[in-house]
């Protein structure tokens, strides 16, 4: 294998979440090896949008800003219309968008457990399903879901958040299967937690640093910038023989 497989050159790819954080990282990772980014961010928060597109566009590739909420549909189907219609086809997608309510499982309440999955696990399934009806029509494409630890290890006073990453983790395998014969891999990357300033706070309690660094043996906080590799292999054809796997980035948390 040479490393020329991890080239990007003349691919388009749409991230979800791109404003800011693992998903901004990820977008410029991707601009980096060398696709055109489609960014995107919920209503209010375009601006962040045009603030990861104005990075990409100065490494040299094109950028396309699209308003995209993952609960609905209608966005979805309007972003990828746009996505299309602006590129003349979509070749990578990286499901980024996501939520998490820390809460005792005795508390969560029915708002709590909709809000969470609908965001992390419908809008993962209806975003990839639209693109794929894309990526179908031009000969297959690579979409990369993010998915967590906790979608294979459990933790405490996260009860939506775990088990909506789990279905992805097991989604990936589903939409692997149904979909090889169109030339798409459906793959996913698992990360530990990041620091990010989403996380900046909750790192700042000793107490839970502490314990993510007993369970790390590598013994460090991840960055956004530790997933990015993951995800450009992923996206690249370096892993065309690779689909409905979950490649795990997590200092070797769930080596235990």
């Amino acid at each position: 294998m040479v490393l020329s497989s991890f080239d990007l050159t003349n691919k388009v790819a749409i991230v979800t979440g791109s404003g800011s954080g693992i998903g901004k990282t990820i977008a410029l990772g991707l601009a980096e090896s060398g696709a055109s980014i489609v960014v995107t961010e919920l209503p209010g928060k375009e601006e962040a949008a045009r603030e990861t597109a104005a990075e990409i566009e100065k490494l040299g590739q094109q950028a396309l800003v699209a308003t995209l909420d993952v609960t609905k549909l209608e966005t979805i189907r309007q972003m990828v219309s746009e996505a299309e219609a602006h590129f003349g086809r979509i070749d990578i997608l990286v499901n980024n968008a996501g939520i998490i309510i820390r809460k005792p499982s005795l508390e969560v309440t029915e708002e709590d457990w909709d809000k969470v999955h609908d965001v992390n696990l419908k809008g993962t399934f209806f975003t990839s399903q639209e693109v794929a009806k894309v990526m179908k029509e031009h000969g297959g494409g690579k979409i990369v879901n993010i998915a967590s630890i906790n979608g294979v290890v459990g933790f405490y006073e996260r009860a939506a958040y775990c088990s909506s990453k789990a279905g992805i983790v097991n989604l990936t395998r589903v939409l692997a299967i149904d979909w090889a014969e169109y030339g798409i891999n459906v793959n996913a990357v698992g990360p530990n937690y990041l620091l990010t300033p989403l996380t900046e706070k909750l790192f700042s309690n000793d107490e839970f640093r502490e314990d993510v660094l007993y369970r790390t043996p590598i013994k460090r906080i991840g960055t956004p910038e530790d997933v990015v590799g993951a995800v450009v292999y992923l996206a690249s054809p370096a892993s065309n023989f690779v689909t409905g796997h979950t490649v795990m980035v997590d200092g070797g948390w769930t080596a235990w």
